[in-house]
């Protein structure tokens, strides 16, 4: 069965449930569709079989049973998504999600790797990007910045080293911009000031350093103390090693990995022209060159910057541009049609705002399309969001990527237990119309895009 076929029968089965038929009909047809699924897988893994056996030279040559069904069962998204539909208000959705829990489960692209996997894994490292690709995103994302030599590498802010690395218990938290400062008795008396930026160092002493949890406990009076502050929703059982990556070798991972790309150029943090002739275009640039030199085409690559310019930049002069996504950090959910019209007009193509501004709560307590969402879709353009998960106990928190949704805007709380999550994420995809969702724990999301077929 490919992927393409197997979707196909997703939507089919989609389609029959939204017809509202009773449910003995619905379980029948249930049936139905989960054999034509088991058929197909069965009848493929005794091809390979026989293939397999037919072939004594398979192991140089052909696709074996082994090498065929790790292919096809490579996808391992564990027991969260499961949980969450545990989790769900009972309902059709809930249903419908339960009925996939068989899978089979593939990679898709609606399932976005953001900073690779990491509610639980140091972000923007191997490890993470390698999860990420196990639990099925279809395309994970490097945040780009660069060196004190002009190299660039995978982190999400060009100055977060001292929360999201091993930096301060090495030497090098001497180069830091601005480095730990100790009184007479040898207690840190700087913590909320401290500052290290891939910036301060080379590639070199960056490739030397470990990735850790990003946190920060900014009242410390020691570094032990200042590094130990990963929440408790959060884990540090796989920061044991958080290789650090080149811009160049997450492109080499990413692409070994069978995932595509989505590199964000991240803000400088110094003053630009860097050195007084490293330009911001350069900047952008460099980072499609990458892609280039690496003979990545560009339908796998989905360039963003929340700088509107370099997204211009990248439409007017490079092969990139028509997949180059603007990510709104204004959040303004009054932008005007009128202005996204123009941002259409100008090549932009793809809108990347937080996941609140797509959606509202309405009177009735259900979540809807938001005027903002409602906009871009009338301009033209294709919506990616962001980022679910990246939250801890939604029960026990009132999270900025919920707002407007938890009820401290006077509307029904519509977001207060884990299973909403998938509530929130069928309208995102269903009413919303998202091509793509970037998650902290990309599982989630592919599961629900494998059950809808996206």
């Amino acid at each position: 069965m490919t992927r393409d076929r197997h979707a196909k029968v997703a939507k089919l089965q989609l389609r029959l449930f939204s017809l509202n038929l009773p449910m003995p009909t619905q379980l029948l047809w249930r049936i139905l569709v989960k054999s034509l699924i088991t058929y197909a897988f069965a009848s493929l893994m005794l091809i390979a079989g026989c293939a397999t056996q037919a072939s004594p030279d398979h192991h140089k040559h052909g696709l074996g049973f082994s090498k065929l069904f790790g292919k096809l069962t490579e996808t391992q998204l564990g027991p969260r998504p499961f949980f969450l539909v545990a989790n769900m208000d009972e309902g059709p959705l809930k249903e419908t999600l339960e009925s996939c829990e068989s899978g089979p489960f593939f990679k898709s692209k609606f399932s976005i790797g953001h900073r690779g996997s990491a509610m639980q894994f140091p972000e923007h490292t191997k490890e993470s990007y390698e999860a990420a690709a196990r639990m099925g995103a279809g395309i994970v994302e490097c945040d780009v910045t660069f060196t004190k030599d002009r190299e660039l590498v995978c982190r999400h802010s060009q100055c977060d080293l001292h929360t999201t690395t091993n930096i301060l218990a090495t030497p090098l938290a001497e180069k830091c911009s601005v480095a730990p400062e100790f009184d007479s008795e040898g207690k840190l008396v700087n913590a909320r000031d401290i500052r290290c930026c891939t910036s301060d160092i080379s590639l070199v002493e960056f490739k030397s350093l470990q990735g850790k949890m990003d946190a920060a406990d900014t009242s410390a009076t020691s570094i032990e103390e200042y590094m130990n502050a990963t929440p408790d929703w959060r884990t540090d059982l796989y920061s044991t090693k958080g290789t650090l990556l080149t811009h160049a070798e997450s492109i080499q991972l990413l692409n070994d990995l069978g995932v595509d790309f989505t590199p964000e150029l991240k803000s400088p943090s110094v003053d630009m022209p860097y050195e007084g002739d490293y330009t911001q275009a350069m900047y952008a640039q460099q980072m499609i060159d990458e892609y280039r030199e690496a003979g990545i085409h560009p339908r796998r690559v989905w360039p963003q910057s929340f700088n509107y310019e370099d997204v211009i930049y990248w439409v007017e002069n490079t092969r990139f541009g028509r997949q180059a996504v603007y990510l709104d950090g204004v959040y303004d959910v009054n932008v005007s049609l009128a202005t996204m019209q123009q941002w259409r007009a100008e090549g932009v193509r793809v809108l990347a705002p937080p996941l609140w501004m797509l959606v509202e709560a309405d009177a009735e307590g259900n979540i809807v399309p938001s005027q903002y969402a409602r906009n871009a879709k009338e301009a033209g353009l294709k919506l990616i969001a962001w980022s679910l998960e990246r939250s801890g106990l939604i029960s026990q928190r009132n999270d900025w990527y919920y707002t407007g949704l938890n009820g401290e805007t006077g509307m029904p709380d519509v977001i207060d237990n884990e299973g909403d999550v998938m509530n929130l994420l069928h309208v995102l995809a269903q009413d919303v119309g998202v091509i793509g969702v970037f998650s902290d724990w990309p599982a989630t999301t592919t599961y629900y895009a494998n059950c809808m077929g996206l």
